[in-house]
């Protein structure tokens, strides 16, 4: 499975069967918009250092990326508040989505992007 899909409850995107947490979704939209700018700005920052071999610019991005993560929600302390550990990084078939995740990628692909 190869294609970006949100689990039930929204927390989580699933990227090559790696669940990963999403934005918050009740961020203010101006704070969303800064957010990303920032993350997508330090990401070509860090592409760019990377280039150049300049260590200092390297940890200069990579503190610009940390800190749009955070502000989005995909890092740092999670946006929900019902007590739900945090399932980041974790493989979707080793987690409680692995029954919803079977079912998903069970279908045909055409299904999934209606």
């Amino acid at each position: 499975m190869t294609s970006e899909l949100t689990t039930p409850d929204g927390r989580y995107l699933v990227i090559q069967g790696r669940l990963w947490r999403a934005p918050n979704p009740t961020l203010p939209v101006q704070a969303k918009v800064k957010y990303m700018r920032d993350l997508l700005n330090g990401r070509r920052a860090l592409k760019a250092a990377k280039t150049s071999g300049d260590e200092e610019a390297i940890t200069a991005a990579r503190k610009v990326v940390a800190r749009a993560q955070v502000g989005l929600g995909e890092r740092g302390p999670v946006w929900w508040n019902d007590g739900a550990p945090d399932l980041n990084r974790t493989l979707a078939r080793n987690s409680p989505y692995a029954e919803w995740f079977a079912r998903v990628e069970a279908q045909e692909p055409t299904a999934r992007a209606a």
